[in-house]
């Protein structure tokens, strides 16, 4: 049987004890308060007889998912000890790195669908019992779950009268378990900043920051590498502004369209429209920048090398005309982050009081001078806010340049040449066999720093920008 268990998702099997628990002691408790109601003297209950359910459902629950936690922590540790303590006698000559990395080849064979047969009889028979001690731990840690939810739906129980406050009990379990959930996004983004921190010192044990930082040459794959990061930087900076020269006046010229100009019946069906952009995955934008903008692109730059070529003091192409350019990856970027700022400002649009453009109307304003000296006026701290979410969204995208943009790190001015990003970079490093201690990878978590103090950066100036503009309007 416990082999048996082992090969059933252990999720499923939590998901399905928690389910049963829950509902068995809302209706067990339920029950309990409608006995209560029921035998007593004509006192009311302090709380209705489903929140006394909900208690008792909770405390069914909760040591339950405790103890699932916890076997999901140290489940795999228990299977590695007890299978680590039958294994013949030869293994103990192995350095304990060498027996992990053997135990852990063993978890990954007997995770698979269909393992085959190896020609190892050894390790098959470990893999076997391996298998067998899972189910088993399996099976022990669901069985004092289980355990713990009974006693904890007893206990529960027993603690109901008529006098008990449980939809106090209940509220403050719920507020309880969305304080854990605020926690649990804290917690993992200071891990994230943390993690990024010390493989970043990692690196600059040994680059020096300042070689890095304001270093031009970037070629961190050849057999000398070199980090400096300012061509990446530039091709990052160049991508992005030109993603927002078309991103920013579509964006918000289509929000005050549609929220000033539009009827309903325009409105219904152009704003869904508009708003599925962002709904299209990125590599499918970047397909169809490399395959149609791209080349319209560099077939537009041949042809402005043609025509410059015809001035007597022009003696080589101007224009580099690259298959892959900075100009078609910025172009399909600024198309798919236009909902980011067409809906946000539309919203921020419409959150302006009527009672603004009514009076604005009343002074003889036309609808032109309203919108431009009134209502955006009003709106322009959340436009701002919606520009910045929209700016950092560009520094952030990687698959539209991994497949556009091109692969070489440099600093030019033509923006028909293939140049890297940041996020392109990162994706290059971390994609290969490169020793994950080398300099070579630990320089993809600098970058990853630089960019969160960037898009950080960003973020502030915008929190500054959003309280010096910002009006309150009754």
């Amino acid at each position: 049987m416990a082999q048996t268990l082992s090969l059933v998702p252990t999720i499923w099997l939590a998901i399905v004890l928690l389910a049963v628990l829950g509902v068995i002691g809302f209706f067990v408790g339920r029950s309990r308060a409608v006995h209560l109601l029921a035998t007593g003297d004509g006192t009311p209950l302090n709380s209705r007889a489903n929140f006394h359910g909900y208690y008792v459902g909770m405390w069914a629950v909760v040591p339950v998912l405790a103890l699932l936690i916890l076997y999901g922590v140290f489940g795999g540790a228990v299977t590695d000890a007890l299978l680590a303590r039958e294994l013949p006698s030869g293994f103990a000559a192995l350095t304990p790195e060498a027996r992990a990395d053997y135990l852990e080849r063993v978890a990954d064979y007997t995770r698979l669908e269909a393992a085959p047969v190896t020609d190892d009889a050894l390790f098959n028979a470990v893999a076997g019992r391996f298998s067998q001690l899972s189910g088993e731990v399996k099976l022990g840690g669901l069985g004092l779950a289980l355990l713990a939810g009974l006693i904890g739906m007893g206990l529960a129980r027993g603690r109901l009268h008529h006098d008990f406050r449980a939809r106090l009990r209940v509220e403050g379990g719920i507020q309880t378990l969305l304080l854990l959930c605020a926690g649990v996004a804290i917690a993992t983004t200071v891990g994230i900043v943390l993690s990024l921190i010390f493989e970043a010192f990692r690196f600059f044990g040994y680059v020096n920051p300042l070689d890095f930082l304001f270093g031009t040459q970037w070629s961190a794959q050849s057999g000398e590498p070199k980090y400096g990061a300012i061509p990446l930087f530039f091709g990052t900076f160049v991508i992005s502004i030109i993603a927002m020269i078309v991103a920013v006046p579509v964006g918000l010229y289509a929000a005050i369209f549609l929220s000033e100009y539009a009827g309903p019946k325009t409105r219904a069906w152009a704003k869904p429209v508009l708003e599925v952009l962002a709904g299209i995955p990125t590599v499918v934008y970047g397909f169809f920048a490399v395959l149609l903008i791209a080349p319209l692109v560099r077939v537009a730059a041949l042809g402005v090398n043609d025509l410059l070529m015809m001035l007597p003091f022009i003696t080589g192409p101007v224009l580099d005309a690259q298959p892959t350019s900075a100009l078609a990856a910025g172009l399909v970027m600024g198309v798919m982050i236009i909902p980011f700022v067409s809906s946000l400002s539309d919203d921020v649009i419409n959150s302006v009081p009527q009672s603004l453009r009514d009076g604005a109307y009343a002074v003889g304003a036309t609808r032109s001078e309203t919108i431009k000296q009134v209502v955006l006026p009003a709106a322009l701290p959340g436009i701002i806010a919606a520009i910045m979410l929209a700016v950092s969204r560009a520094i952030g995208e990687t698959m539209i340049v991994v497949m556009a943009a091109g692969q070489r790190a440099q600093i030019t001015p033509d923006v028909t040449s293939d140049i890297t990003t940041i996020t392109a970079t990162i994706v290059a490093l971390l994609t290969g066999d490169s020793d994950y201690g080398s300099p070579t990878v630990l320089s993809a978590f600098a970058l990853g720093f630089v960019l969160f103090l960037v898009t950080l950066l960003f973020n502030l100036i915008a929190i500054r920008v959003v309280a010096r503009f910002r009006e309150k309007y009754d």
